[in-house]
């Protein structure tokens, strides 16, 4: 059929990736994209009763899918070329999610790169770079390429990501016709750079003020900060704006700061460590992204800090929001508040920091390392070289503390090693503070194998 039309609305979305190797058509071999494709994923599973799933890609949908196929009772074994899943997230962040999918049975090969798929006997053999892999079924969560085969038709300019490329209102290179959603190439809030967000939440944006300016409304799309969030069995990460690698990319000067507040008040019961990061520009201090993973609580604070940036909001603002606060729900002063005061800490010269990346080094050269936590917190296990003087015994033996060089203080989450450092300086000591104290250090040497 043809149709006539003044204004036209194209909403295409993307196309699940499928990479071109032998087997990849295979029956049991599966893309979730739409509802059709889950419905043929519970008819197998209800069919052949499978015992053993394999998950190629370790993005939204690849740990979405292993969590219900281990809830089906599976197997499940995640294959992804990266050295993390999560790409959106920071490697740092993304190894507490590798511990606890470990932690739940779900085997995960990383750096691992998928060459072949064979059917020998209603099992498929999965020939990866580093060994092979049977298994019953599998699903493709490698991600998601714009769908852009009817805007090339029609003659529309395409983007340097390969997305339909628009204008504020959402108006393509016909100024008749509009498009949103994952066909999109958006601009990034923090990068300024042309990107690819395939995000629900952003689509429904764009439709909306695609559908205003059809009707004569002058609306305009903000530029994208990619919020987003994901659950991982009794995890939930979440992030906002630019993740670290980005900045490096675009040239931009940044620091940043990590956190391991509770989700809310200590003493009220059910609280749970959160880990967080927060990245700044060093400039001015406007907030140019977050990230948080832990049981609860995630997705409250990087909505906070993604509503801060939608603001132009920086770290001396944060410490002063005003958020809800009773103890079953957050702490006087929120994990929010407490980042943005400890990113004004560093920008208005309070104290320096070094972080876990910088650990190993630092023991190799032979750096003066202080642990300030208690000797039960010591005997747990600390940094390979370092002093033990808690931080209440600090005053009384600062003659053990050498004033020629700088010590590099730690402690479990990073704030008695800060007031630690904080008593060192005023004595005369170069002191420096380890960002997200032991405990950031011991989630990346937990990956390693060296704990």
């Amino acid at each position: 059929k043809e149709y006539e039309y003044d204004k036209l609305m194209l909403a295409p979305g993307g196309i699940a990736v499928i990479p071109p190797i032998e087997g990849i058509n295979l029956p049991g071999i599966f893309t979730i994209r739409d509802v059709d494709d889950t419905k043929a994923v519970k008819a197998f599973i209800t069919q052949n009763k499978p015992t053993r799933a394999a998950v190629i890609g370790g993005g939204f949908i690849g740990l979405e899918m292993a969590e219900n196929l281990h809830a089906s009772g599976m197997k499940v074994t995640i294959i992804e070329t990266a050295d993390q899943v999560m790409p959106p997230l920071d490697y740092e962040m993304a190894v507490e999610l590798h511990q606890h999918l470990r932690e739940k049975g779900v085997e995960l090969r990383l750096k691992t790169v998928l060459k072949k798929i064979s059917a020998k006997g209603g099992v498929l053999e999965l020939k990866t770079d580093s060994g092979a892999v049977d298994v019953d079924m599998v699903i493709l969560g490698i991600g998601v390429r714009p769908n852009v085969a009817l805007a090339k038709a029609a003659g529309l300019e395409l983007g340097v990501t390969g997305g339909i490329k628009t204008n504020e209102y959402m108006v393509t290179s016909d100024k008749d016709i509009y498009v949103a959603g994952d066909a999109v190439e958006v601009v990034h809030k923090v990068t300024g750079k042309p990107a690819l967000i395939a995000l629900a939440g952003g689509a429904n944006k764009q439709a909306r003020v695609a559908a205003m300016h059809i009707a004569g409304k002058d609306k305009k799309m903000r530029r994208a900060l990619g919020s987003s969030v994901v659950k991982v069995f009794d995890f939930t990460a979440a992030m906002t704006g630019a993740n670290e690698k980005m900045l490096k990319d675009s040239g931009l000067e940044y620091d940043k700061v990590y956190l391991h507040p509770g989700s809310h008040a200590g003493y009220y019961q059910g609280a749970c460590p959160l880990s967080m990061k927060l990245l700044f520009s060093l400039q001015d201090g406007k907030v140019l992204g977050a990230q948080a993973v832990g049981r609860d609580g995630a997705d409250k604070r990087i909505d906070v800090i993604a509503a801060a940036m939608a603001a132009d909001m920086t770290v001396y603002d944060l410490g002063e929001l005003e958020l809800c606060y009773a103890p079953p729900y957050s702490s006087a002063r929120d994990p929010v508040n407490y980042a943005g005061d400890i990113a004004a800490n560093l920008l208005t010269n309070g104290f320096r920091q070094f972080f876990w990346s910088d650990c190993d080094d630092l023991a190799k050269r032979g750096e003066y390392l202080l642990d300030a936590r208690t000797t039960a917190e010591y005997n747990k296990g600390s940094i390979p070289g370092a002093v033990h003087i808690p931080l209440h015994e600090l005053r009384k033996r600062i003659k053990e503390v050498p004033k020629d060089r700088t010590v590099y203080v730690f402690c479990q989450s990073g704030l008695r090693s800060y007031l630690a450092s904080r008593i060192l300086l005023q004595l005369g000591v170069d002191a420096v503070n380890l960002s997200g104290g032991f405990l950031s250090w011991q989630t990346i040497a937990k990956e390693k194998g060296l704990v």
